[in-house]
Order: C-alpha cells, then structure tokens, then sequence
C-alpha cells in the first residue's frame, strides 16, 4: 500500500493520497478521521479489541464509509457501496443512476489490520493529532 500526506496549499489542511488500489482509504481518512482524537481512538481500540481476542470482528459506520476490521484485515468502503449504490440513488441527477455508469469505481480497499494500525499512527503524527 503506497500513501503519501501532504498539506493543501490553500486551506493547509491535510490530504492523504494512495495508490489506484487502495485511493478509497485517502478520502476516508480526511472525512471520517480528519483530526479527530476520539475518531482516532474508537478505531485504535477495535484494533486492540481484535487482536487481543475480545471480539472477532467489528464494522465502524461512519457518515459516507464504513470500516469493516477482522483479525487479518480491515476493509473501507463508501457507505453507498455498502446499501447498494442503484438502490439508493434517490436524488442523484438522472445521468447518474444509470445502471452502466459508475458513481465510485474505487468504492472498497482493504489492507493487513497491521498495516492499518500503521497508517492511522502515520496519519495521526502528520496530523498532529493528540489521543
């Protein structure tokens, strides 16, 4: 899994970008974590939950993508994915609900819990978030 954190020139906020394969986590990370400490934590603690054993698995639904963690692997994937992107696509424009157009086609990503725990660590030190 290939990332970088870089600091819009703009707004001086921090963006995450990753690699074709895993560019749904860099979103997920500005939107659901962003620097949030108790975001931070709540997915640090699944963490240690599972690999202490407490729990097998544990899905965290945030409010665009949902964080699905096991022993060996975490998923992320847009909440739109998750319920069906043509079932719920009340209110989109016309153009868009067209069964052969795609809203997301990076829509889920998926990396080793480890891995995961080292990214949020990375992104946490990037951006200054205190836990």
């Amino acid at each position: 899994m290939e990332y970088e954190f870089i600091h819009d020139a703009i707004t001086g906020e921090a963006r995450a970008r990753f690699s074709l394969e895993h560019e749904v986590m860099g979103p997920w990370l500005e939107v659901e974590v962003n620097n949030n400490p108790e975001k931070l934590t709540e997915f640090l603690t699944a963490i240690n939950l599972i690999k202490n054993g407490e729990r097998k698995e544990m899905q965290i639904v945030g409010s665009e993508y949902s964080v699905t963690l096991s022993r060996d692997e975490v998923d992320i994937q847009t909440n739109v994915s998750l319920n069906g992107s043509l079932e719920n696509s009340e209110g989109l424009p016309e153009m868009l609900t067209d069964e052969h157009i795609h809203l997301d086609q990076n829509e889920i990503a998926g990396c080793g819990i480890d891995d995961f725990r080292a990214l949020l660590l990375s992104w946490a030190k990037f951006s200054n978030i205190r836990y």
